[in-house]
């Protein structure tokens, strides 16, 4: 996708073949840093810092740091320390389990001389694909919205409703709720997109916002509690969100406060889509509820806030009384009878459907 007119991907190799370069998305949105790592403690932190977050960028970022863990020591020992490290990095996002899965896999049987340059490869390959897989969600999620369109009256958008950022920031390229969006928007259809603004982290008002401004799509931040007034008073045509782990069955497990938007929707009518790459599908897992492990994060990111003060410098500020607790849930979930259809790279289906493919 676009930065004012100039193409990037978030994670890429540095001009020096080996080191890896990402997009500080801690930094984000008041200032664009471009951050290198060198070696597997920096990818590690890279995820547990969310440098670098949204299930299919973390499960990309994980291939390159056992590729980073590769070049400094091949051996089997060396092998399953690196991806012990990284799969502790971030409980919730399968594509964390999956990426490592599919490098354990890629490298175990190759003697170790040959294991460097094939972990570099193999990690490329895995954002290859997942470019790919999200212009094809892309695709198949821009037919909804040009039968929203359809039956919008002439000059007026469609209007999408989104939560947390699942654009092209949270994976290698494209995105997987907002590319969509990003196909619709590019085939000239109207449209404008409500960007909430995913407390406590803001991950909508931060990275959603700034990616959709720098691409030129329309939009308008709100807070989080918002969603279903808006859709009480006809200003939702449909909600696409994304996630990072979905059941067998259909349940979605996404950034804390999905469920909410969802329930909205099922009580205005409002179509709910979720949008998802097949490696963020969790085959072995039945009760979303039950058995999806929920991160807990650090209550200062309830707490504190980050953000640009009128003179241009970067402040963190407390926004809760000292000595009041605060507890961090990362993610909800989203049973499938909520979800209107999920939007994977083969196509749209009814999320209670999905066991049956």
């Amino acid at each position: 996708m676009k930065i004012d007119g100039t193409a990037y991907r978030t994670i890429w190799p540095a001009q020096d073949g080996w080191t890896v370069e990402i997009i500080d998305q801690t930094r984000m949105p008041h200032d664009f840093a471009v951050a290198r790592l060198t070696n597997l403690d920096e990818a590690a932190h890279a995820i547990r810092a969310m440098l670098v977050r949204g299930a299919p960028l973390i499960g990309a970022t994980a291939a390159y740091g056992v590729a980073l863990a590769m070049r400094a020591d091949p051996s089997d020992a060396a092998l399953e320390a690196a991806c012990a490290r990284l799969l502790a990095t971030r409980p919730t996002a399968v594509n964390l389990h999956w990426a490592l899965e599919r490098m354990r896999a890629r490298l175990a049987p190759l003697p170790p001389a040959a294991r460097a340059g094939a972990a570099y490869a193999e990690a490329a390959a895995v954002c290859d694909e997942d470019v790919a897989i999200n212009r094809a969600i892309g695709e198949h999620g821009a037919a909804l919205i040009r039968e929203a369109a359809r039956g919008k009256a002439p000059g007026e958008p469609v209007n999408v409703l989104t939560h947390c950022n699942a654009g092209w920031l949270a994976t290698v390229d494209w995105g997987t709720a907002l590319a969509p969006v990003y196909v619709a928007f590019e085939e000239g259809i109207r449209l404008h997109v409500w960007v909430d603004e995913t407390r406590p982290r803001n991950q909508g008002a931060s990275l959603t916002a700034w990616e959709l401004n720098r691409h030129g799509v329309p939009h308008t931040v709100v807070v989080d509690n918002t969603g279903g007034h808006l859709m009480q008073h006809g200003m939702v045509d449909l909600c696409i969100v994304g996630t990072d782990r979905t059941t067998a069955t259909g349940d979605v497990c996404n950034k804390i406060g999905t469920y909410l938007k969802a329930l909205a929707a099922h009580d205005n009518g409002v179509p709910f889509y979720v949008a998802l790459p097949s490696p963020t599908i969790d085959w072995g897992m039945a009760d979303g509820v039950k058995d999806i492990p929920i991160e807990e994060r650090d209550a200062r990111e309830v707490t504190e806030l980050t953000g640009i003060t009128a003179d241009g410098r970067i402040e963190t500020i407390r926004v809760t009384p000292a000595g009041s607790p605060a507890v961090n849930y990362g993610f909800d979930v989203t049973p499938a009878r909520l979800v209107t259809g999920l939007v994977t790279e083969r196509g749209v289906c009814p999320a209670q459907s999905l066991i049956q493919i």
